[in-house]
């Protein structure tokens, strides 16, 4: 170990002080290879030796003031204690400075323990004095002074670099560096001293000094740490000392309580006392929580023990059981159970009735397996029977339930199995049977093969001994029993028959379709058009170059054709005539209901009551009074008679063209409708009937039980009653000039109906409307 003044190697000492990666010091035995935390008493100073078995230690606040703890009474002072001031004046008379350790930093970086801040001026003075002897301002012989230069170097000179940057970091110690200076303020109070020079290259210097400020940035933070750990315990103490905090104080409940003590009072930080404080609480609220949680947890283990014991099912239901658990003895007496709260007990709850519903269902599940395996047992029996019938020759390809039913009803193996889930006895019957066609398809290709190689086809005229006889003569279908032979022969009979019947049918259905396409040439015909009373020689020389009419082979067919035609007109024709007779009965009644209201009106008229209801018997006659809704009623009639005319602007006749026109055209509809049948007839009744309804509703001051006066009837011209107002016929009169001038505006077009299709005979003849 070097010392720091002079470069002088000291003895080795059995201690050395070194510092941890994370810059903690610590002391190292360099015999025992033995390492502590706590400064060895050989490293100590005859003042820390004296004070060593003092209880009182000195400890600075956060302010920079110092106060004395007593450890063993627990207790703080700001003023020195005397017992402290004895101690160190019996260090006093001996103030040699105790060697310096040799200092190490884990991980092989060199350290330095702390130094003095006054420099020692002695070893000092001995190192420079011969540096002094000879140089500026010395006298001659005369007494004058003669200027004088010494060249001796003074710069200090070390082995090492080692000892050279421990000098030069003592030097920044007794300088008292601070480690946040620049590295320019440490040159100004620290390059005229010659350990400056300890270090001849700058660069290693400021790597000197950045090294230092860090090694003096860790101690203050260790001290802090520590200082802050035993403030930290200290209040800990103190609060705990006082009973009446709990987990639930706030610091200004508690800061009145605590601030006279000694320890609150070490800091005058108030951050740092209730970040303390918090701590504490933090700590109080963790060990009430532990205790809840003890608490709570015995007090569920305890309840579950309870719902065991009671009688409790796994359908039931949380109302009836809370009020069970309430009432409970064990439960009502503990206070324990006052910590867990309801939903904690309804936990409790779920639980137990899963577990509770987990045995059930254990139980329903081992019932369904023991049900599974009988059935399987009981399809299994059935299963042996339908083989020992199958043995038998009872059950093969093509057999019927119908005829074992009667073997196997009476067997307790049939009726075990009726009334059982999965399959029945008639899916397993069907299974064996299925089987059984699958083994038969693989013979019947054999005998495919065998009849195609022979050239040998079956017709509805082949016999079974003949099939028998082809089949015995190929060793391929030799050995196949002739139960079998006889199957396939069937099967394979009806499938003939089967498909010439299909033949005939589409051969029929052709020829259907070539009738239907010749009668449609016919109907069709247009020089001269065929009527009801047209003749088949006439037609025929018409329709004889046809290819219709080439394609039907005989007369009968085409003539059928021909008759078919004749006898829908003929059916048109006495639809239409149908038709007019209805309309001709329809209109007769309307003009007789149209005289039957006139007579009625003309007599009302005369009588004076203007189409109101009789006056009750016994009251007198009033003159009549206007009807308040005739002209309502005319509006709507002279509306229908503008909507019938269309085009005409005056005058309540339409004009002679109008009408002929229309006539015409209610003649073709008519012969239209005639065309249709009974059930489009009925159709489009039911459609026109619907739109008339519809355009009644369109208009609510019409009425349906009148007229329309635009088509067949006619109206009266002059007033209804000779009672009627002039007001009223004025009103009258104004209303038709208003209506004869909407009138003249453009009326709607006209809704064009699509051409229908409508379909003809029971053939299926399509008729299109012209």
């Amino acid at each position: 170990m070097m010392s720091g003044a002079n470069g002088v190697a000291g003895p080795p000492g059995l201690w050395s002080e070194a510092r941890n990666a994370e810059g903690r010091v610590y002391y190292y035995n360099t015999q025992t290879k033995a390492t502590q935390w706590t400064k060895p008493v050989e490293l100590m100073s005859l003042a820390e030796r004296a004070l060593l078995d003092q209880p009182w230690k000195e400890y600075t606040a956060e302010g920079g003031r110092k106060y004395w703890y007593n450890a063993e009474t627990k207790s703080s002072s700001w003023e020195m204690p005397e017992v402290y001031k004895n101690a160190l004046a019996q260090a006093q008379p001996s103030n040699l400075p105790a060697p310096p350790a040799q200092q190490f930093v884990a991980g092989g970086a060199a350290s330095f323990s702390s130094y003095p801040q006054q420099r020692d001026r002695d070893d000092y003075g001995e190192r420079a004095g011969t540096d002094r002897q000879i140089g500026y301002g010395q006298n001659d012989v005369n007494g004058s002074r003669a200027p004088t230069f010494q060249a001796q170097s003074t710069d200090p000179d070390y082995s090492t670099f080692e000892e050279g940057e421990a000098a030069f970091i003592k030097l920044l110690r007794r300088a008292n560096v601070q480690p946040d200076w620049t590295w320019e303020q440490t040159m100004r109070a620290t390059i005229k001293d010659p350990q400056y020079r300890a270090l001849k290259d700058p660069k290693d210097r400021k790597a000197a000094f950045e090294k230092y400020a860090v090694e003096v940035r860790l101690q203050e933070k260790d001290r802090a740490k520590e200082r802050l750990a035993k403030l930290r315990a200290d209040f800990g103490i103190m609060l705990k000392s006082h009973p009446e905090i709990k987990h639930y104080t706030r610091w200004k409940t508690a800061r009145p309580i605590i601030e006279r003590e000694t320890i609150f009072r070490s800091t005058n930080d108030d951050t740092e006392r209730r970040q303390l404080f918090e701590e504490y609480i933090i700590e109080l609220k963790k060990s009430s929580v532990e205790r809840e949680a003890i608490t709570r947890k015995s007090a569920m283990d305890e309840l579950v023990s309870i719902l065991k014991g009671l009688d409790l099912e796994p359908y039931t239901r949380w109302s009836e059981a809370h009020s069970i658990i309430q009432s409970n003895e064990r439960f009502s007496a503990d206070d324990k159970f006052q910590t867990l709260s309801k939903s904690d007990i309804l936990t409790a709850f779920e639980n137990h009735i899963k577990s509770l519903e987990r045995t059930f269902n254990d139980e329903r599940q081992r019932e369904k397996i023991s049900k599974a395996r009988k059935e399987r047992q009981n399809r299994d029996r059935f299963l042996n029977l339908l083989q020992e019938l199958k043995a038998a020759g009872k059950v093969k390809a093509g057999t019927k339930w119908m005829n074992i039913l009667p073997e196997i009803q009476a067997d307790p193996c049939y009726g075990a199995l009726l009334g059982q889930s999965g399959s029945t006895p008639l899916d397993l019957f069907w299974d064996l049977v299925e089987d059984e066609e699958r083994a038969l398809r693989l013979v019947r290709n054999d005998v495919y093969d065998v009849l195609e190689d022979k050239r040998f086809e079956i017709t509805p005229k082949s016999t079974l001994p003949e099939f028998l006889d082809l089949m015995s003569t190929d060793r391929r279908t030799g050995p196949i029993p002739k139960e079998t032979l006889s199957l396939i022969f069937d099967r394979l009979l009806e499938k003939v028959m089967r498909r010439a019947e299909d033949d005939k049918h589409a051969s029929e259905r052709h020829q259907r379709r070539l009738i239907d396409a010749l009668r449609s040439k016919i109907k069709h015909l247009d020089n001269p058009p065929v009527h009801a009373s047209s003749s088949w020689e006439s037609i025929r020389p018409q329709i004889s170059n046809l290819e219709e009419y080439k394609a039907l082979e005989s007369d009968d067919l085409r003539r059928q054709a021909f008759d078919k035609v004749i006898r829908r007109l003929k059916e048109k024709e006495e639809d239409a005539d149908k038709e007019r007779e209805k309309d001709r009965g329809t209109k007769r009644d309307h003009r007789e209901r149209d005289k039957d209201r006139d007579r009625e009106r003309d007599r009302d008229v005369r009588n004076g009551h203007s189409e109101r209801r009789r006056e009750p018997k016994g009251r007198a006659s009033r003159t009549p009074e206007p009807d308040a809704y005739e002209a309502d009623r005319r509006k709507a009639m002279a509306d229908r008679e503008r909507q019938y005319r269309k085009s005409s602007t005056t005058g309540l006749s339409p004009p002679r063209e109008r009408v002929e026109r229309d006539r015409h055209e209610r003649i073709s509809s008519r012969h239209a409708e005639g065309r249709l049948g009974g059930y489009d007839r009925d159709r489009r009744e039911r459609e026109e009937e619907r739109e008339r309804l519809y355009r009644t509703r369109g208009d609510p001051r019409g009425s349906r039980d009148e007229l329309d006066y635009g088509g067949g009837g006619r109206r009266r011209r002059g007033g209804d009653s000779d009672g009627e107002s002039v007001g009223s016929r004025k009103r009258v009169r104004r209303e038709k000039s208003e209506g004869v001038k909407r009138k003249s505006r453009t009326p709607p077009p006209p809704v064009k109906e699509e051409v229908a299709v409508h379909s003809g005979s029971e053939e299926g003849e399509m008729v299109e409307e012209e």
